[in-house]
């Protein structure tokens, strides 16, 4: 699921997994092994994409649909 995710918002945003890699300063092949869900992603690096492609990251509560965490208001130390 998060593989196809960060696919599409690549390609939303017009660039190629190498543009992305330099943007992120994640290796292309580490970005091709996400998008085909080879290689797990930390929050890190998902944050660091959605960044690059102009993305909030945000956590959504699936039972009342509110809002969890963000990009934004997450404090680094819980990870």
């Amino acid at each position: 699921m998060i593989g196809k995710i960060i696919k599409t918002m690549r390609r939303e945003s017009k660039l190629t997994q190498e543009e992305l890699s330099k943007k992120t300063y994640i290796g292309r092949s580490t970005l091709s092994d996400y998008e085909r869900e080879k290689t797990d992603i930390n929050f890190e690096n998902i944050e660091k994409i959605a960044n690059a492609c102009n993305y909030k990251v945000i956590f959504v509560n699936k039972k009342d649909n509110t809002q969890i965490l963000s990009s934004e208001n997450i404090n680094r130390k819980e990870i």
